[in-house]
């Protein structure tokens, strides 16, 4: 039985939640997926803008979180969603606009909301 080589993809993840357990998840499967090569890039947008945040002890996001941008993956925060929240994008996570998130849709193999 030849083995089946699955194709390098391009990964889209939209979240719009803050909900620790699945945010946890969303930000597992990007390791993941990173991990088997992929290429991943994350959209925060609503709630999901305030997902830095969540401290949970029995889903640590955080350290997800920071594992998945030590694995080179990429965040977007929406611009309006963070400025309804009196907040600012950071370095890891920039200010991102609807282009963006259309950008990472049309430019995405994949796209999976959490």
């Amino acid at each position: 039985i030849i083995p089946r080589l699955c194709a390098i993809m391009k990964l889209g993840i939209v979240i719009s939640q803050t909900d620790p357990e699945t945010v946890w998840n969303a930000f597992r499967f990007g390791n993941f997926s990173i991990n088997k090569g992929h290429s991943v890039r994350a959209f925060l947008i609503g709630k999901g803008v305030e997902c830095v945040e969540i401290e949970n002890k029995e889903f640590n996001v955080v350290n997800q979180i920071n594992e998945y941008v030590e694995n080179n993956g990429k965040i977007f925060a929406c611009g309006t969603c963070l400025v309804s929240r009196n907040k600012e994008g950071s370095p890891i996570c920039p200010m991102s606009t609807m282009n963006d998130l259309m950008e990472l849709v049309e430019q995405s193999d994949r796209i999976v909301s959490f």
